[in-house]
């Protein structure tokens, strides 16, 4: 693999399965007269991201020893971090229509024949208990969590291998914000950043949000604002609002020099602690040497403690993640202090802090009612209200 630049990926080379050039066409030729898989929106944007590297140091959905491994001990085989199980169902009759060794057609359904994405090596097929994957990645086997929910729908059966992309899945939007980590590291080095900040988010920002990253530009030279555009539960901001959402604070209250919006189309688990070593692993991978974990990091409900998914970080020696965790606590507006803060630099009570939860935010929108400006920004509000009327 070609040198890139920038800070290490994860396990040591970013990884590349996408096929170009003349050895493109000859799998394509080969690919349409293998068995087809379809895959469901997950597993689409899995195999993208395994095949740009975002995911490394897979180069393909886990076999059952790796599946094991991450599921009881958040490490692959190989002793490298990796806190959430990568895997492909498939169905019961395709698994035994095929034999280990065989190559199968990856597909993206559209309503006809299918998109092809690009092949597998199908090295071994499996089965996995759903329950304990629940139990173990999500702390609850409750059906409510919708990572769970999610889980119980799909099949038992697993095929583990790596994989080859032959074509980009067909939804491309947001393509001017579609960065592959090759792209993001050779732009933070274009740009002079050695020190790189990542925030994800699946929500828009409001001015808890931007007292964190603002105090994280502080220390490193750039901020990667990385919105994950990909499956999420209902009652979740649809993308396009939240990317107006981004560019327009990005437009008004950041210095553009410092900032790079890109997207990241992954899907949402909803796993809290597993999934915020997940991230911090994947913007590693796409040349940050910071990670912000907030509150409740891809929390859903109550089924993290407020800071679990800061506390995971201390079950591994920091040369293990090779990304720096960047820990806030929960950010607030105090009317005492005039400013945003949390209960490290403010001295005031909690009657003198504004908290808004996201039901309560979400009902105002939906009244046409904008946040205080304490909580949002107005552009911003504007652009949430126009959104929700839309829905």
């Amino acid at each position: 693999m070609a040198t890139v630049p920038g800070i290490q990926p994860h396990g040591g080379t970013l990884i590349n399965r996408i096929l170009r050039g003349v050895a493109r066409e000859g799998a394509l030729e080969r690919a349409h007269s293998l068995p087809r898989l379809f895959l469901s929106p997950v597993g689409v944007s899995d195999a993208e991201l395994i095949a740009n590297g975002a995911y490394s140091p897979l180069s393909g959905f886990m076999n059952n020893a790796d599946y094991d491994s991450v599921v009881d001990t958040m490490h692959l085989q190989s002793g490298q971090v990796w806190a959430i199980p990568i895997t492909l169902p498939a169905s019961p009759s395709f698994a035994a229509s095929i034999k280990e060794g065989d190559e199968i057609g990856l597909y993206e359904p559209d309503g006809g024949e299918g998109h092809l994405l690009g092949t597998m090596e199908v090295q071994e097929v499996f089965s996995c208990d759903k329950q304990r994957e629940a139990r173990e990645v999500y702390r609850t086997t409750e059906e409510a969590h919708p990572g769970v929910a999610a889980l119980y729908a799909r099949e038992d059966t697993l095929l583990g291998g790596p994989i080859t992309l032959l074509n980009r899945p067909l939804d491309q939007t947001f393509q001017r914000f579609r960065f592959d980590p090759i792209q993001t590291r050779r732009m933070f080095a274009s740009r002079g950043w050695r020190r790189t900040v990542g925030f994800q988010t699946r929500n828009p920002i409001h001015r808890a949000h931007e007292y964190i990253q603002k105090a994280a530009l502080e220390i490193v030279d750039g901020l990667l604002l990385h919105p994950l555009v990909g499956d999420t539960k209902e009652g979740d901001i649809p993308a396009d609002v939240r990317m107006e959402s981004y560019e327009a604070i990005l437009r008004d209250y950041y210095p553009a020099e410092r900032v790079l919006l890109g997207v990241f189309p992954a899907a949402m688990r909803y796993a809290g602690p597993r999934e915020a070593v997940f991230h911090a692993l994947c913007r590693k991978n796409y040349g940050c040497t910071h990670f912000i974990v907030g509150r409740d990091h891809a929390g859903v409900g109550k089924y993290y403690g407020t800071y679990d998914a800061q506390l995971i970080f201390d079950e591994f020696r920091s040369e293990e993640i090779g990304i720096m965790p960047l820990l806030f606590e929960h950010a607030f507006y105090c009317t005492k202090c005039q400013a945003v803060v949390t209960a490290k630099t403010c001295p005031h009570g909690r009657e003198d802090w504004l908290f808004l939860s996201g039901t309560q935010v979400r009902e105002m929108l939906a009244r046409g009612q904008a946040p205080p400006p304490e909580f949002t920004r107005p552009e911003v509000a504007e652009i949430l209200i126009k959104g929700y009327q839309g829905l």
